[in-house]
């Protein structure tokens, strides 16, 4: 067991994505802490960056732009679709409602999700962006253990 996390670590922590005006997407202060392999994709690469060279046992807060973060807002990834492209013809799907896409051509392979920003009769406004991209972000973490 090493004292500092390395970005090939197998970490123990508790931690906590929050946005800047601290509204939390994700905790785990007060329940069961988690284990994540860093570099295998468990937790996005700009959060484990954070990690790098942290000792166990200290808590840090850190504050991040959107382009240190998940990125800006991409407008070219906003995409209007025809109810006839949803799942189930869009039926039982309202706004702010995650919708997973296969990809075109590849049956059983990759997958991408969009979130309804707007819902009409005819079609769906789908915004395919990371759901944190263009926001400013508060991450909190305090590890306990590094393998």
């Amino acid at each position: 067991m090493t004292d500092r996390v390395r970005l090939d670590s197998l970490v123990t922590l508790h931690y906590r994505v929050a946005t800047a005006d601290d509204i939390e997407v994700i905790a785990t202060f007060g329940s069961t802490p988690a284990t994540l392999q860093l570099g295998s994709g468990e937790l996005a690469p700009p959060l484990e960056a954070c990690l790098d060279g942290l000792p166990v046992g200290e808590r840090h807060v850190f504050l991040l732009d959107p382009e240190q973060a998940f990125g800006p807002h991409n407008p070219d990834l906003m995409q209007r679709l025809p109810r006839s492209e949803l799942p189930n013809g869009g039926e039982g799907i309202g706004v702010l409602t995650l919708i997973e896409f296969a990809v075109p051509g590849a049956p059983g392979g990759p997958k991408f999700t969009g979130l309804v920003r707007e819902l009409d009769e005819d079609s769906a406004l789908v915004d395919f962006n990371h759901p944190l991209a263009g926001k400013s972000i508060r991450f909190e973490v305090e590890v306990i253990g590094v393998l």
